[in-house]
């Protein structure tokens, strides 16, 4: 029966790119018998229904940023209180493992856990460590990576790490499934999104680079795309103007299925994004986040590309007349689909969330973590 081995305690900042792996785990971890609960901050609240913990646990957090003394301050009290909140969590609930998935709500539960003596591990998707969990290095037993190569980890925190790869979840593993390349002047199958809450760069790209389609090209097309709500109506219009159907929506809660469904996706590159099209086995062009501090996006996105499954655009060369032609060189020629498909398949990792979940017993059983695991460098 489910729950008899005791309580996994996950962690994990309230957007996708955290909850998701996080949502994964969780689904192997019941699936052999332990209980799961949830902490994250008030953004959980929307993926709480789906969330397959049996509690979520709401503590206040804040993003650690540089000011004057009363920015840091404030800081240190919401820190401070998160702390204390999860501390008396932790001692009621009595979890045999925290995990932690990044976010600045991480900090907080783990921090908690170390001094109570739990047994803690922090997860990264990132090619390179997010900030939150560059924190919590020092404190946990176990760092947890997608990548073989982890910038930002530091040699002090070398042998901790341990390759699990990035844990997807099984909606998205049983989207995998073969590619069915588009026909020549047959439909042509587009999937636009940006992440949790879309990316208004392409709201503002893709219509003008459709509009620069020929009429041959653009009645192939059927189009999804994520946008925000405040972009929808212009968007809509832009297409209507032009006389081409599309699918729009600020979220997709079936997203797996979409990806599996589109000759090309075209989207941020955040890890979970980047993990979701190798699985699924589906090409991406990916326009990394520009201004993230850590450029983590563009280094997911140069992992996959290097490979061979997808192609990285950065953002100042991702305008309209740039991916009217980058779009129509890949309707013209599928073959060049179909080769990036199986590309990237050949890197995912289906398995992550198993490996994961085995580093997570071993830790919850005291036992040592499986020595082929090990081999993450910084």
């Amino acid at each position: 029966m489910s729950g008899e081995k005791g309580l996994i305690l996950l962690s994990a900042g309230g957007t996708g790119g955290h909850l998701f792996p996080a949502q994964a785990l969780a689904e192997v971890l019941i699936s052999r018998g332990w209980r799961v609960d949830l902490v994250t901050d008030e953004r959980g609240d929307r993926y709480g229904g789906k969330f397959p913990a049996q509690k979520m646990h709401i503590i206040p957090a804040t993003t650690v940023r540089g000011g004057n003394i009363l920015t840091y301050a404030k800081t240190a009290f919401v820190l401070g209180i998160g702390v204390m909140r999860a501390w008396f969590l932790i001692s009621r609930l009595k979890p045999r493992v925290v995990v932690g998935f990044g976010g600045y709500p991480t900090v907080s539960p783990v921090i908690a856990a170390s001094l109570r003596g739990v047994r803690t591990i922090i997860h990264d998707q990132n090619a390179v460590m997010g900030r939150a969990n560059r924190m919590l290095a020092d404190r946990v037993d176990a760092v947890a990576t997608s990548f073989p190569k982890v910038h930002m980890l530091g040699e002090k925190n070398a042998h901790k790490a341990v390759r699990t790869g990035a844990p997807v979840r099984a909606a998205v593993v049983e989207a995998a499934t073969p590619y069915d390349p588009p026909e020549a002047g047959g439909e042509f199958r587009l999937l636009v999104f940006g992440g949790s809450q879309g990316a208004r760069i392409f709201s503002d790209v893709v219509p003008g680079a459709i509009a620069r389609l020929d009429e041959a090209h653009r009645s192939r097309l059927r189009l999804v795309q994520q946008c925000r709500e405040e972009d929808m109506e212009r968007v809509r219009f832009g297409y209507e103007a032009i006389g081409v159907t599309a699918e729009l929506a600020p979220f997709f809660p079936d997203l797996p299925r979409r990806i599996a469904d589109a000759h090309l996706v075209v989207s941020r590159s955040g890890a979970s994004t980047v993990a979701e099209l190798a699985v699924i086995g589906r090409p991406g062009m990916l326009v990394p986040l520009p201004h993230a501090i850590d450029n983590d996006q563009l280094l997911n996105a140069t992992a996959l590309a290097q490979a061979k499954g997808g192609w990285l655009m950065p953002q100042p060369a991702f305008t309209p007349h740039r991916f009217a032609e980058e779009l129509t060189s890949r309707m013209d020629h599928p073959e060049m689909l179909a080769v990036a498909a199986d590309a990237a398949r050949k890197v995912g990792n289906p398995h992550a969330a198993d490996t994961l979940a085995d580093v997570v017993e071993a830790l919850a059983e005291g036992r040592a973590v499986p020595p082929e695991l090990k081999g993450a460098t910084a």
